[in-house]
């Protein structure tokens, strides 16, 4: 990816929406998917006047996520105004913290052991929506401005495309198990802009090209991935080639970096107090409040879940990586069988299912399936009741909303399996008849032979006989004619 004279250093910018019913500073309503401008008000569209009031609930979540990556909580910040002129900031500057962030340091910690530190969070509004597709108009949609967002900023502790890949699953992963918000890239909920220059070793940083509003995980990939090698080339052919201090964005079409804007610095946002807004007080109270209600993150659930439960590292990232999975996983747990069966129909099942809208719509208001259901799935593929694939059959209905109770769907879609010993042995008998051939091979050793009588026994019982249970039937039939 880079030339192998140059090392890449790379710092990101990520903003997260929190999930308040309301903005940051008015009352407005703070959904996804409105009509728009439906959800505006003399504050948040910046009439003469208006004056803001901060939303308790955002700096909640707020010290929640600070306390998720272990940063260090000032009692006392500041709130800024950040002076630009663009359509979709109604009001012609942004309240944000500058000087005073309420947050500093904490990180996230790779799978190499190294941790990503962070240098600040800090609270802000988000801007409105600009939308240039129509032509030679551009519309805006303000149901956006106000909105409660925190920036983490990062040292510029990354090298790589794929450590900023792992960083932000990592943050992303934390700050939706701590509760702060949905952290959905396709809503705007997560964004990310990057810094990235490149040195020689043992010479100073070369000159910082930010790559802006980056709303997927695979974009910010691509397009260091391509930035590295953009300015690899540059570099490579010297004078005359120098890299620019500028914005860039990713057009994913072309697979290419191109130029937004020349970057600003601090002095270009004429930062200053925000004379409407006093200091932001945070009590000891509350963020012992916020501590105690912050729930174990994945990092910790990983490792419980191969340590205690015996599970593997793989069904532990599965499980870890969705706090709907998650739950879901802990409240079946209580009254499952197995933890390793619980996990192999989340995982084969459940986890598919999610990707579908409704099925996830459905499971932001609780449970995609009811944890008994799941548990009792569970202890049926156990104790052979049911095969692995019936148990599968009856999750695939359930979390797509199916309303009949496990035992209604077990018996119309004709899922039990039949144990009755009498009813086995004659199906047993019957595909042993003409079949001396086969039991022979058996005999012989030849355990794979079991195969074409087991299916016999299939086809008579409708799928329905327990194949554990012929198997040994069968063997035990074919040594018994032998004697």
């Amino acid at each position: 990816m880079t030339n192998a004279d140059y090392a890449a250093v790379i710092g990101l910018e990520v903003h997260c929406q929190l999930g308040t019913r309301t903005k940051l500073f008015c009352g407005c309503r703070n959904t996804f998917g409105e009509p728009p401008n439906t959800h505006v008000c003399p504050v948040c569209s910046g009439q003469p006047g208006a004056l803001p009031v901060l939303n308790e609930a955002a700096v909640r979540l707020a010290v929640r996520a600070a306390l998720a990556v272990e940063g260090t909580i000032r009692a006392t910040s500041d709130f800024d105004r950040k002076n630009y002129f663009y359509c979709d900031l109604p009001k012609g500057y942004q309240i944000t913290q500058f000087d005073a962030p309420y947050c500093q340091g904490g990180g996230v910690r790779l799978a190499s052991g190294r941790t990503v530190r962070l240098r600040r969070i800090h609270l802000e509004e988000d801007a409105g929506k600009a939308i240039h597709d129509r032509g030679d108009a551009t519309l805006v949609d303000l149901n956006r401005a106000g909105v409660p967002l925190i920036e983490a900023v990062t040292e510029a502790d990354l090298q790589t495309a794929d450590e900023a890949h792992e960083f932000l699953t990592a943050l992303k992963e934390m700050l939706r198990f701590a509760g702060v918000s949905d952290c959905d890239m396709e809503k705007g909920s997560l964004r990310c802009d990057v810094n990235v220059s490149l040195h020689r070793p043992g010479e100073p940083w070369g000159t910082k090209v930010e790559l802006k509003n980056l709303n997927s995980f695979r974009f910010v990939r691509d397009s260091l991935e391509h930035e590295i090698a953009r300015q690899s080339g540059l570099l490579e052919r010297g004078a005359g080639h120098e890299i620019r201090q500028e914005t860039r964005l990713w057009d994913a079409d072309r697979a290419e970096t191109r130029v937004m804007r020349s970057k600003e610095d601090a002095d270009d946002y004429r930062y200053f107090p925000e004379p409407d807004l006093p200091a932001l007080v945070i009590p000891a109270t509350l963020i012992e409040a916020e501590r105690a209600a912050l729930p174990e993150l994945p990092a910790a659930k990983r490792a419980r879940y191969t340590e205690t439960l015996g599970l593997s590292a793989y069904d532990a990232d599965l499980l870890s990586s969705d706090p709907v999975v998650a739950h879901l996983f802990e409240a079946a747990l209580e009254t499952a069988a197995s933890p390793k069966s619980l996990a192999n129909l989340i995982a084969n099942e459940v986890v598919p299912a999610l990707a579908e809208p409704a099925v996830r719509a459905r499971a932001e208001h609780g449970h995609p399936v009811a944890p008994a259901d799941l548990a009792r799935v569970t202890r049926e593929v156990e104790s052979g009741a049911i095969h692995a694939n019936g148990g599968r059959r009856v999750l695939e209905l359930l979390v797509r909303g199916d309303e009949r109770d496990v035992d209604r769907i077990l018996q119309e879609e004709h899922l039990l399996l039949v144990t009755d010993e009498a009813a086995l042995e004659r199906w047993c008998r019957q595909a042993l008849v003409g079949r001396e051939d086969v039991a022979r091979e058996v005999r012989a050793g030849k355990t794979k032979a079991i195969g074409a009588l087991m299916g016999a026994v299939m086809k008579a019982s409708h799928g329905q006989a327990a194949p554990e249970r012929v198997r040994a039937l069968l063997q035990r039939m074919i040594d018994e004619s032998e004697a």
